[in-house]
């Protein structure tokens, strides 16, 4: 698996009531894309910082949907450019679930 960090620094900070409304606005997106198993918003405790955390099955999955066309999604609904930090996942612990995942 592959854990993929997407970050970008606002143009404004966000209050955690603001960036949940943005983010729940555009969390439907995110459904249904294949290898994606999952994603985290992330807002910095400041709100100057926003982005995501994903978990895919491989980096071919995160490189399908991180395109020049998403990048330019991110510019437009947040004012900023993407970076993007791939690492390898090879165990998950899910305590919701109550599960560990490996990616054997």
């Amino acid at each position: 698996m592959i854990a993929a960090l997407v970050q970008f620094k606002l143009p404004q900070p966000l209050t955690r009531d603001e960036a949940r409304e943005i983010f729940s606005s555009t969390a439907p997106k995110y459904r249904e894309i294949p290898g994606l198993i999952r994603k985290y918003y992330v807002l910095s405790k400041d709100g100057g910082s926003a982005g995501g955390m994903y978990l895919w099955q491989s980096q071919q999955d995160a490189e399908r949907l991180y395109t020049d066309e998403w990048r330019k999604f991110i510019r437009d609904k947040y004012g900023a450019e993407p970076s993007i930090t791939y690492f390898e996942s090879p165990v998950v612990v899910d305590n919701a679930a109550g599960e560990i995942i490996t990616d054997a």
